[in-house]
């Protein structure tokens, strides 16, 4: 069975941090990759941040808007990734979602088969 659970969201100033846990199945995880992604009321589901690994060898991926103050992590012995969100922002504000199991480009949502079912991140300014 496939599962992924987030957790971490909730309430924060603007400048304040958070750090969100996205916890896999065991068969989640093992494909190696896993993605964050944000929807805000109104918006389209978009890419955050994404983590892969093969080996020893590990990549890193982050949307733009997010680069310099978030940070996307794993720790294999809890089959789970991490994403530290630093210097938050009212933009932040939004559902986050986890994902794994990428068949494409990381950064469209199309190319990912499982999802949590997301946490809530409100930055207030």
């Amino acid at each position: 069975q496939v599962q992924l659970v987030e957790s971490g969201g909730g309430l924060v100033q603007a400048g304040g941090s958070l750090r969100l846990s996205c916890a896999a199945s065991r068969r989640a995880y093992s494909n190696g990759a896993m993605g964050w992604f944000r929807q805000a009321p109104g918006q389209e589901r978009e890419f955050v941040a994404g983590i892969s690994w093969s080996g020893v060898r590990t990549s890193y991926y982050y949307a733009d808007s997010v680069k310099g103050r978030f940070t996307v992590s794993r720790d294999n012995a809890k089959n789970t990734a991490y994403l530290q969100m630093n210097s938050l922002k009212p933009e932040d504000t939004a559902v986050y979602y986890c994902a794994a199991d990428p068949s494409g480009s990381y950064y469209s949502t199309a190319s990912w088969n499982y999802w949590g079912l997301g946490t809530q991140v409100t930055v207030s300014s």
